[in-house]
């Protein structure tokens, strides 16, 4: 076993060598640079696979000799994730995964079913050195999944990209919203200690790399402007307290790192740079800030009438879903509309009741009702992400028996018999040439338009990070504890503080224990992801939500076994459902105590309610299309329940 691991080891380093000599005289000093990391950090790893070769696991000097090794090829590895989180995500996830099992569904994949995905690497590396019965053979099959993805990147697919200036600036993209959003958060790496240790040498990397691309491609460089600021965030990382929970994550984005991405994002288009990756597919090269509405898409809310562009015909798209939405046409009993659990004055979500009674009016759905503002950033929908589009899910509740009680053909019928709904609809057909007649497809369509329209708005938060306003020394320290000891900011992400991290291209899913009550008695009986994806680790997961005008979307979680932000920041500060001693084996959540004082679970919740965003809601309509059937014109703006 020893020799087959050297001799693979030494013959991965041959190719590399090669590789570099073949082409270090045409490739400027960029590209040989890149190849020079790449060799460092295989061989950072060989010596890591040498280490563990020759230790006892049950020896604290050698587990602590393994763990300096795991260190060493973690500051090699960053000296990397430049280049390999964007040119190869999937080999990246091999060399540093931060799960041992992750259930995918990428924006761009999101039609097929999930495929499982086992990671390995140097954080699993790193965390199985706690485990009490570990064993060598388990520790050296993580790193040897490492190291069988490090050729990956000297393929000459991969190293002919670095030819060009054009993965340079989308590679930098991604670093700089990586910067804003999991770099010091403690994310992907195992030791709270060497969070700002590695943040620091990776920005130095960085800035070396930056200079080398300079003089490598001197007609597309980065100007003197974006490089002297990139310094005096390295300063300021410099400067900061090694402590990632003392650090200024505030300070940090809305000074350097923001300001760094409008700058690259403004030279993407001056430079026409081109992508042929998959990781862009989300992201709008035309964004200005991380914070921005725009910065990627989640979802198509104008569905089949994706192509549509008009100003008029999209207002009369908007005015007619308006109508929509609080028509109880759309019920199977002309009582219950959109509008009956989406409250529009209650930004779109029930605040009264945990869960809203079903279509029979007896008993009670079983999940709360989301909230339909910021709906347009997940690439998933629902609590256990079973629809993939919003038009599927609006159709799927107004079908629901439970819900709406529905019948799509009585439905159609019903929504044409309306002279407007028809005339409206029929002037918009031409936008749809690939259907001749109205489709349900039509309706949900005009439906989602209408509602999305209100995830447009911004938070005090946004206008702080964007230089045009000021927070109060609470609410900031509480992002910055949002970000560090409170741990939030590992599964709510900025800038949507969803469970969608850049490249903004997959939603993640969390076990969190939630009760049945808030006694604790039991785990709540919903089986979440699983039913939709069946398999040990989705059991009780549920997509991670927006907490974006959370201090206004009461109740929580999605049973609503929670009515105030107190409660919700005491379940996470007590480890979850695990931690109050419900028997959850594959909880995601650390069960250990953060540890939160008073003041800092009060700060947390002042920064969350800087996320409210101001939003300008509109009044109800006065009165809903006539029918051509009499009995159908009883029906009431909103519905009755």
């Amino acid at each position: 076993m020893k020799q087959k691991i050297v001799l693979s080891l030494f013959v991965s380093t041959i190719i590399l060598l090669c590789f570099s000599f073949r082409n270090e005289q045409r490739s400027g000093v960029y590209e040989t640079n890149y190849q020079q990391q790449l060799t460092h950090l295989n061989n950072s790893l060989q010596e890591l696979a040498q280490c563990v070769q020759k230790s006892d696991l049950q020896s604290d000097a050698d587990v602590a000799a393994i763990r300096q090794k795991i260190q060493l090829a973690r500051n090699q590895m960053k000296s990397m994730d430049f280049w390999v989180r964007y040119l190869e995500p999937i080999a990246y996830k091999q060399i540093n995964g931060p799960l041992p099992v992750e259930w995918e569904t990428e924006v761009f994949e999101k039609f097929e079913k999930p495929y499982k995905r086992e990671g390995a690497g140097l954080t699993l590396a790193y965390l199985y050195l706690d485990e009490a019965d570990r064993n060598k053979d388990s520790l050296q099959s993580l790193i040897r999944l490492s190291m069988a993805a490090t050729p990956v990147y000297a393929a000459d697919s991969i190293t002919s990209q670095l030819q060009t200036f054009h993965h340079f600036y989308l590679c930098n993209r991604l670093y700089l919203l990586n910067l804003a959003s999991i770099y010091t958060t403690g994310f992907e790496c195992p030791d709270a200690e060497q969070i700002i240790p590695e943040l620091r040498l990776m920005m130095a990397d960085v800035f070396r790399s930056y200079q080398l691309f300079n003089e490598s491609f001197p007609e597309t460089p980065l100007p003197d402007a974006y490089l002297e600021l990139y310094k005096k965030g390295i300063a300021f990382a410099d400067a900061q307290p090694a402590d990632f929970e003392a650090f200024d994550h505030f300070a940090f984005i809305r000074d350097y790192v923001n300001p760094l991405f409008a700058q690259n994002q403004k030279l993407i288009l001056q430079y026409k740079v081109r992508s042929q990756s998959m990781v862009d597919f989300a992201l709008n090269k035309r964004a200005e800030s991380v914070f921005s509405k725009t910065l990627y898409n989640g979802q198509n809310p104008k569905g089949i009438f994706l192509r549509m562009d008009d100003t008029a015909a999209l207002a009369e798209l908007d005015r007619v879903g308006k109508l929509l939405f609080y028509d109880p046409i759309l019920s199977g009993n002309n009582e219950r509309s959109c509008a009956s659990c989406h409250k529009p004055t209650e930004f779109f979500t029930d605040t009264v009741m945990a869960t809203s009674p079903q279509f029979n009016h007896k008993e009670f759905l079983p999940r709360n009702t989301p909230t339909l503002v910021n709906a347009v950033y997940n690439h998933l929908i629902m609590a256990d992400g079973k629809h993939y589009t919003l038009q599927h899910q609006s159709k799927a509740v107004i079908t629901n028996p439970v819900e709406m009680g529905g019948e799509e053909k009585e439905i159609l019928k019903r929504v044409m018999s309306c002279k407007e709904y028809k005339q409206v609809f029929n002037k918009l057909l031409k936008y749809t040439p690939q259907e001749k007649e109205i489709t349900f497809e039509h309706i949900s369509a005009a439906l989602t338009y209408y509602y999305a329209k209100f995830s447009r708005y911004y938070a005090p938060f946004d206008a702080a990070m964007n230089g045009n306003a000021t927070l109060t020394a609470d609410a900031r320290q509480g992002f910055n504890l949002f970000m560090s000891k409170a741990q939030c900011g590992t599964c709510h992400f900025v800038p949507q503080f969803n469970g969608v991290k850049p490249p903004y291209a997959g939603s993640e899913f969390e076990v969190l224990g939630v009760p049945s009550d808030t006694a604790f008695s039991r785990l709540s009986k919903d089986s979440g992801r699983y039913l939709v994806n069946p398999a040990k680790e989705t059991l009780q997961a549920f997509r991670t939500g927006t907490i974006r005008n959370a201090a206004r979307t009461m109740p929580y979680m999605h049973n609503g076994v929670f009515t105030t932000l107190e409660q919700v920041v005491d379940f996470y500060n007590a480890g979850g459902g695990a931690g109050r001693g419900l028997d959850v084996p594959n909880q995601t959540l650390s069960s250990d105590s953060l540890k939160l004082t008073g003041k800092e679970k009060k700060q947390l919740i002042e920064f969350m309610t800087a996320l409210n965003e101001n939003i300008e809601f509109e009044k109800p309509p006065v009165q809903l299309p006539r029918s051509s059937n009499k009995q159908w014109n009883k029906r009431k703006v909103g519905g009755l329940y």
